[in-house]
């Protein structure tokens, strides 16, 4: 009796999702190549590794050579979005158009736009009017109009701001988890007793994983499995009884350079503060009923995530 061959999943993009990603699909047996402008270090154990610069249309069709399954998960400097992804957009679409590659995207909240507290579910309209929202709300629609035409498969997942280990540039990341660790100052935005949601990393790995596997899914819109929201007093208050101390908090009211988060980051990020003006809450039940996976508690995400940058720090000093 023959064995049908391993299909080939090709993740677009080594930040953190896509390496967690990767990850994720070879522990669930499937061949898995890693794709990005240079070489991916360090990648995942039996992760194949290629260089290629998929905002061009040759360098997308190398990138995804062999592969059944696509994951667009690349992103670029917050300042170079609106220039670059458009770019990544089309090249990649193109790609799968002609290699028939199925394509899921991992996608954001920016096409909502402001919602006053809404819950935000796949049926929520999109109204952004921010640069980057109207941007990302244009590729979402020229993506499912791929579809609907027959010129690609696509699925298109989304997710809160990230929070997990390997997650740095997060509201949640690299100015909150190192300072509470080392009594630095923490950072929190806009009003903190706001409840926010947030996407644990190994969940966004997990649903783009479900939904590679499952064309089912595919031709929409869903939200990738989230913990229900908390306030930022909250989550950081879950911080302080895992770290042992009370934090230093600095609350920015206004966007300005704090942390990892420099001038040139701000400035671009300034139109999208109104997520710390406002509820964000995200509805991730559909995804929870058609496929059956559950978010990860956040309890237990935050214990991960302290794992992890207690590491990244201990290395850091040796």
């Amino acid at each position: 009796m023959s064995v049908a061959p391993r299909r080939l999943h090709v993740v677009l993009g080594a930040g953190p999702a896509g390496r967690t990603l990767a990850a994720e699909l070879a522990r669930r047996g499937h061949l898995v190549r890693l794709v990005s402008r240079s070489a991916p270090q360090g990648a995942p154990d039996g992760v194949q590794c290629r260089a290629a610069d998929v905002s061009t249309h040759d360098g997308a069709l190398a990138a995804v050579e062999g592969a059944a399954v696509v994951y667009h998960c690349v992103n670029v400097a917050y300042h170079q979005q609106t220039e670059v992804m458009p770019r990544v957009q089309q090249a990649v679409l193109a790609a799968v158009g002609t290699t028939g590659a199925r394509l899921v995207v991992l996608d954001t909240l920016y096409p909502y736009g402001p919602t006053q507290g809404e819950v935000m579910t796949e049926d929520t309209p999109w109204r952004a009017t921010s640069r980057k929202g109207v941007m990302r709300a244009q590729l979402d629609e020229a993506y499912l109009a791929a579809h609907r035409a027959g010129r690609a498969r696509v699925v298109l997942g989304r997710s809160a701001d990230f929070v997990g280990p390997g997650v740095l540039n997060s509201t949640l990341g690299g100015a909150v988890f190192p300072p509470a660790l080392t009594g630095g100052e923490v950072l929190g935005m806009g009003d903190i007793d706001l409840p926010h949601s947030y996407t644990a990393i190994q969940d966004v790995a997990k649903g783009l994983a479900v939904l590679g596997e499952d064309p089912e899914g595919d031709g929409r819109v869903w939200h990738l499995p989230t913990a229900p929201a908390r306030t930022t007093r909250e989550i950081h208050s879950m911080i302080e009884e895992r770290v042992g101390r009370p934090l230093r908090r600095v609350v920015l009211t206004e966007p300005r350079p704090f942390g990892p988060f420099d001038a040139t980051f701000m400035d671009e990020y300034a139109e999208m503060f109104y997520q710390h003006t406002e509820p964000q809450i995200v509805d991730s039940s559909a995804f929870e009923r058609s496929f059956g996976h559950r978010p990860a508690p956040l309890e237990a995400t935050l214990d991960d995530t302290l794992g992890w940058y207690r590491t990244l720090l201990a290395g850091a000093h040796n």
